[in-house]
């Protein structure tokens, strides 16, 4: 457990207690709606949301009025200096002593909406458990991972029209899959999840500039949970030569809430060993991970836990590595980090690792099973402890319905 510093307390009774994900140390952002009104920029702080708008026109808090906006991108893109002045001003208004007329929503009345206009989607795949695990099954354990793998992280570009929040149902994709005399058309039957922690960018750059990994560093605002919902089938068939396409195309769920680097910073620490000393472009000044359990459940039986310390590439490392070719970034790009997968089943980010291609079933609720069924639902979860709270991420999750005939 990391030592954090004794915890801050909260008029908000319910931000004080143990087990709460949103403790004043958290104050995460995302958007949210009551009674079908517009929706606006919130703040998680317990089982409350704090209305920023609202906030903003009594003139607690000083966004540029972006806080009325269905979307966080155009706060994001005030910069970090806002930021900081932002979560240093709410952590006066929430703390004990503080402002009691904070306008507060509850929770289990509000809407939760996408936290961002997502504008690109990149998914990486930094872990080496995973990525082993994986390129055992495709390739055998003498080619396991390629030759390039420990030298740069490896991703690619996803569709940011098919990133969804937190309880969006997803359809079960048809597609076209290897058969036995040829290819064959059909329901997606190796539907898979893929744990993961998502980025979002908070600073454009330039198209022909480099991003160094420091200044990687500072333009992320925050993290999601992200499940990169993966059709397994699909994906064995298209995938040589150019990689993922269909398999990757039917869904991407997120968590509602976006957990900042400043609440994160008390559990910074190192990440997996290297095998190989990077390039000087990679090479990061101090460690980009955090000391976090992250896990999974399929309908409420807990199946996969590990801890995100177990990655190889951080988000900055990433972040960089997608400029090197001069690609601009944009506010709202979300980076995913790949399958999070530590060394043993138990704690693996995706059924292909966890039944080894479907060969070893397991048991969820009594049911044997190697892949999503139609009827299931997937939920993420993740939390850093320090001394006497959680920074946790709140839900991600999603429900499997059947494909369309």
């Amino acid at each position: 457990m990391v030592q954090a510093g004794m915890p801050r307390r909260s008029f908000v009774a319910s931000a004080n207690r143990k087990d709460c994900d949103f403790p004043l140390e958290n104050l995460p952002y995302g958007i949210f709606s009551i009674d079908g009104g517009a929706p606006r920029c919130g703040v998680a702080i317990g089982d409350m949301i704090v209305d920023l708008a609202a906030c903003e026109a009594r003139g607690l808090v000083d966004a540029k009025g972006t806080f009325s906006a269905p979307q966080l991108n155009d706060f994001i893109a005030l910069g970090r200096d806002t930021w900081e002045k932002v979560r240093t001003r709410l952590t006066e208004l929430l703390g004990e002593g503080g402002d009691e007329t904070v306008p507060l929503v509850a929770m289990e009345k509000a809407r939760l909406h996408l936290p961002v206009r997502v504008t690109e989607f990149t998914d990486f795949y930094a872990s080496k458990n995973h990525a082993f695990n994986v390129g055992v099954l495709f390739r055998g354990p003498e080619n396991a991972l390629p030759p390039q793998w420990t030298h740069m992280p490896i991703g690619y570009n996803g569709r940011a029209s098919s990133v969804v929040v937190s309880g969006t149902d997803i359809r079960r994709p048809m597609g076209q899959v290897k058969g036995e005399n040829g290819p064959e058309w059909t329901a997606c039957r190796r539907l898979d999840l893929e744990l993961e922690l998502g980025a979002i960018v908070g600073a454009d750059s330039e198209m022909g500039e480099r991003v160094s990994v420091a200044d990687a560093e500072s333009m992320i605002f925050g993290y999601v949970l992200l499940n990169d919902w993966s059709a397994r089938d699909i994906q064995a068939w298209e995938y040589q030569p150019l990689g993922p396409f269909q398999a990757k195309a039917l869904g991407t769920t997120i968590s509602p809430w976006i957990v900042t680097q400043a609440a994160l910073e008390p559990f910074r620490c190192e990440g997996a060993a290297r095998d190989v000393p990077l390039l000087p472009y990679l090479q990061e000044e101090r460690p980009g991970f955090y000391d976090m359990t992250i896990g999974w459940k399929m309908n409420g039986q807990k199946m996969g836990e590990t801890n995100y310390n177990v990655m190889y590439y951080s988000s900055a490392q990433q972040l960089a590595h997608h400029t090197v070719s001069g690609c601009p970034m944009r506010v709202g790009d979300l980076l995913g980090s790949g399958t999070i997968s530590g060394p043993s089943s138990a704690e693996t980010g995706a059924l292909l690792e966890m039944t080894e291609g479907g060969k070893k079933p397991l048991t969820v609720n009594g049911a044997r099973r190697t892949f999503i069924e139609d009827g299931d639902e997937v939920s993420l979860y993740a939390y850093a402890e320090g001394e006497g709270y959680r920074i946790g991420f709140g839900p991600c999750a999603g429900k499997i319905l059947p494909a369309k005939a």
